[in-house]
């Protein structure tokens, strides 16, 4: 064997370890208020940021050095540290920021749920999304939030065809796979006229989605905890929403038929879905395809194969052509594909006719 190439792949192998321990570095400093405490306030000492966090100086100062070292941070040239505006809006600023990414992690996997994945892989049979717990369904809010608070109402409804003037008249909005309500409580505030309906199969999810109403004080959402397949028929549905969950679900085609059921004749499917081609070389040039195939074995997969004869599509399984496919089966005539420059996702404008 040629000892560089053992040494520069060994590299490689290490270099994800580093990964795993920066990305708990990352959740410590995000569920500490590190991050947010640096924002803004220019450089700042180790025991600086203690005293404002109200945490212990030494483990802060070796929290910061990581976080130099992992080029998260600035560590200026008399040893201070430094959040810059651009760091701050990727670490920080959750409310404002597009870019926020810091609440995608979340620590690591607990040994229990690590033995569940091993389960999985013998039995065929994947974890429900309820069974991946509360931290997960408060993980994906946090981390697809961001998108969802500030792109939805700017961005998204705009781009379709006379959604925004139903929303701002009153509508029955559906939101299929609603997770822990982050979409369906954007829209009831963004449109008071509209009713907002929102559909998970997880009861933490819905435990969740109902406590962010409630402390929006929304009475215009309400959300129920039951898979897509259980939407009332004839509902007359003007918008139904499917944001990132279609490759979750066991059967997307049964979803999808229902979905058709329960929307009005002149209503709109809004489909959001992780941007993939289905050809692998193809997908090759997006530079986090490895974290992705990663969350479709840990997470996306696992629900999608949690049934006996579940489609098993995962993260990346619902591509264009696949997608167009799949509503095409269900009984849809339109179908129209956006790219709203979201780096993760593209989203579909589906029809009956």
């Amino acid at each position: 064997m040629d000892p560089d190439a053992v040494k520069q792949f060994s590299f490689a192998v290490w270099s994800y370890k580093m990964g795993e321990q920066v990305s708990l570095m990352i959740h410590l400093g995000d569920r500490l208020g590190l991050y947010r405490a640096m924002s803004g306030a220019g450089p700042m000492t180790s025991a600086e940021l203690a005293a404002a966090t109200e945490t212990d100086e030494r483990f802060v100062r070796e929290w910061l050095l990581g976080q130099a070292a992992a080029k998260l941070i600035t560590r200026t040239d008399d040893g201070s540290f430094e959040l810059s505006d651009v760091q701050a809006a990727v670490l920080a600023d959750e409310e404002d920021s597009i870019s926020f990414a810091a609440g995608a992690f979340r620590g690591g996997t607990d040994p229990a749920g690590v033995d569940a994945l091993i389960d999985s892989f013998r039995t065929g049979i994947g974890v429900t999304y309820e069974q991946q717990g509360t931290a997960a369904a408060a993980g994906l809010a946090r981390m697809t939030g961001p998108w969802s608070r500030l792109a939805l109402t700017s961005v998204i409804l705009p781009a379709l065809d006379g959604v925004v003037d139903k929303l701002e008249a009153g509508a029955t909005v559906i939101d299929v796979g609603c997770g822990a309500g982050v979409t369906a409580a954007t829209i009831a505030e963004a449109f008071p006229n509209s009713h907002c309906i929102g559909y998970d199969p997880s009861t933490v999810a819905i435990e969740l989605a109902s406590e962010r109403a409630a402390e929006a004080g929304l009475t215009n959402a309400e959300f129920i905890n039951a898979p897509a397949d259980a939407l009332p028929p004839d509902s007359g549905a003007d918008l139904v929403l499917c944001f990132d969950c279609l490759h979750d679900m066991p059967r997307p085609d049964r979803s999808l038929e229902a979905i058709r059921s329960a929307l009005a004749a002149d209503g709109t499917l809004l489909i959001k879905d992780i941007r993939s081609t289905g050809d692998f070389n193809k997908d090759r040039r997006n530079p986090l395809l490895a974290m992705f195939y990663g969350f479709s074995v840990a997470s996306c997969l696992q629900s999608a194969r949690s049934e006996a004869g579940g489609m098993g599509l995962g993260t990346l399984g619902l591509y264009p052509e696949r997608m167009k496919e799949l509503v095409t089966e269900a009984g849809f005539g339109s179908f129209v594909r956006h790219d709203l420059d979201d780096a993760a996702n593209l989203y579909y404008e589906v029809r009956v006719a």
